[in-house]
């Protein structure tokens, strides 16, 4: 996890820089990308113990980054090299939309989220697929029109910020890139 430090504007656009721990940016170089809460964003500057992104407007107008302000906390992950172990789900990167946290309950040792996402996104969810909120990747429990459930272990619950959410809560959404794929293939 990070922290929003500071937000510039920039001739229309925005740099944000951002706190990270030590570990986020081990091996970390300008030029390389770092998934923050989902998005992908190209590393501009490294200090010590942060770094700094460009972040375009369409950026800012399809996800929650332009809510954001100093302070804010963040989920940081290093995009993943060839020949790591992927030990996930496929996740790109490019968040789709924002979506809201409707209702959490408690499920046992976890909690049971519940997402309401715009329409023309639940399309591509589907029961036992996954969903990317935040930059993390999740099992889908059901879906039901446009809401969806997963189920957030303690675990991820301690090492993420989705362990901060409430209803109301604004997140960032990724849809299952293969079904967006096959979609396009299947128009032509």
């Amino acid at each position: 996890m990070g922290e929003l430090r500071l937000i510039t504007p920039r001739q229309g656009d925005v740099e944000m820089l951002i706190n990270a721990p030590e570990p986020a940016l081990r091996g970390v170089a300008i030029g390389d990308s770092i998934a923050v809460n989902g998005c992908c964003l190209t590393v501009t500057r490294l200090d010590s113990d942060a770094f700094a992104a460009d972040v375009s407007n369409e950026t800012l107008s399809v996800t929650t980054l332009g809510e954001w302000s100093p302070g804010t906390k963040v989920n940081l992950e290093q995009s993943l090299r060839a020949g790591q172990p992927l030990g996930g789900h496929y996740v790109s990167g490019h968040v789709d939309a924002a979506a809201t946290i409707s209702r959490l309950e408690a499920d046992a040792r976890s909690t049971r989220l519940w997402l309401d996402m715009p329409p023309a996104l639940a399309r591509y969810v589907a029961r036992k697929g996954s969903i990317c909120i935040d930059g993390v990747s999740l099992t889908v429990n059901e879906v039901a029109a446009a809401r969806t459930s997963v189920n957030i272990i303690p675990h991820t619950s301690q090492v993420t910020i989705l362990g901060q959410y409430a209803a109301g809560t604004r997140v960032n959404l990724e849809v299952d890139i293969i079904a967006r794929y096959l979609e396009r293939l299947s128009q032509q």
